[in-house]
């Protein structure tokens, strides 16, 4: 049976997968700094479009010009980015209120409300700290990791159990999976916050070597002082060789490992799941390929990010699918909460 919130949560998920996909656009078109401060857009609550607005703007920060394209782009980001946080607010609310029921979740949506604060410290930190590398891949980690929380709690409010214990045999290789998912996505992060994506341009080598001239130590100094303005990258070209090659190899695990538990799971008799995750999978390669063949193409790398969330949240769904359903056990001995067993 459904529990109050169901409908909100699911509205919620949607949202913070158009916040993810906005996310991905701004970063695409350079529009991370299209806004020198935060909250605000150069002192304005919105972008500043009258001549005395734009001259104030001007005044505030003479090294900053407007680019009202880019400042828009980052501004709508900010407003969908807050909406987001106001839903999962009313999430936490609602659990409050109705914590006294024992199946309930509490702590899922006071965790993603913590989440979604952290996120908007880093949002800060993007703009404060001008795009450094690794305040950028964590803002994008955290955003996919409200994702998945946002999915875990539609599936707790469903009120569905997971499925049968005698799925659970693969639960450690679809965790295993779901690992490698993540590390994958850190390095997809990794590669756009060093701008990396069009380091190497040919298929499947690159440079026209397997094996090319690449700075392993420079690539992922994760200690690397912050600097003045990380727009557009400050790595040489062996540093970003070596963490768009990591990606691929990357890739390659990922795409082992997926397609190993989509034959799992169709095996298991789960195969609409087996094929539904093959085709997300498959379509994320063919997104990455074209990324490199065509050079980038702004609306093949949106969707190249949108597709890795679609595959992070159907590996989340595979692994609460596996997990073993629980069946609540009353007691005589109080009115506390009975406890779980396996069932």
């Amino acid at each position: 049976m459904r529990k109050p919130g169901f409908l909100f949560a699911v509205g919620a998920l949607l949202l913070g997968f158009v916040v993810v996909i906005l996310g991905a656009y701004t970063r695409l078109v350079h529009a991370g700094l299209g806004c020198p401060d935060w909250p605000g857009c150069y002192g304005f609550l919105s972008v500043p479009r009258s001549d005395t607005a734009l001259e104030l703007a001007q005044v505030r920060f003479p090294d900053a010009p407007v680019e009202t394209f880019k400042a828009w782009a980052e501004m709508i980001h900010r407003y969908a980015a807050g909406l987001l946080g106001l839903a999962v607010l009313g999430l936490a609310l609602l659990a409050l209120r109705y914590r006294g029921r024992g199946d309930y979740p509490l702590k899922l949506p006071l965790g993603l409300l913590a989440l979604v604060i952290c996120q908007a410290l880093f949002g800060m930190w993007t703009v404060t700290l001008k795009l450094w590398p690794q305040v950028v891949t964590a803002h994008l980690l955290g955003g996919f990791a409200t994702l998945s929380l946002l999915l875990l709690l539609c599936l707790r409010l469903s009120g569905r159990l997971p499925a049968d214990i005698g799925l659970t045999a693969l639960r450690p290789w679809a965790r295993t999976v779901l690992l490698v998912v993540i590390v994958q996505i850190a390095l997809g992060g990794w590669v756009s916050s060093n701008y990396a994506a069009v380091a190497c341009v040919d298929l499947p080598t690159c440079h026209g070597e397997w094996w090319p001239a690449m700075d392993f130590v420079a690539g992922f100094n994760i200690f690397q002082e912050i600097g003045p303005n990380y727009l557009g990258g400050m790595l040489y070209g062996e540093g970003r060789t070596a963490i768009h090659f990591t990606h691929r190899i990357g890739a390659l695990v990922t795409m082992a490992g997926v397609l190993l538990l989509a034959w799992r799971l169709y095996r298991a008799g789960l195969r609409a799941t087996a094929a539904g995750l093959s085709l997300v999978l498959f379509t994320q390669i063919g997104l990455g390929m074209t990324n490199v063949l065509a050079h980038l193409p702004l609306a093949v790398a949106v969707a190249h990010n949108a597709v890795g969330a679609l595959l992070l949240l159907s590996l989340v769904w595979v692994n609460y699918r596996l997990r073993p359903a629980a069946i609540r056990v009353s007691t005589k001995r109080s009115n506390a909460v009975g406890h779980w067993t396996p069932g």
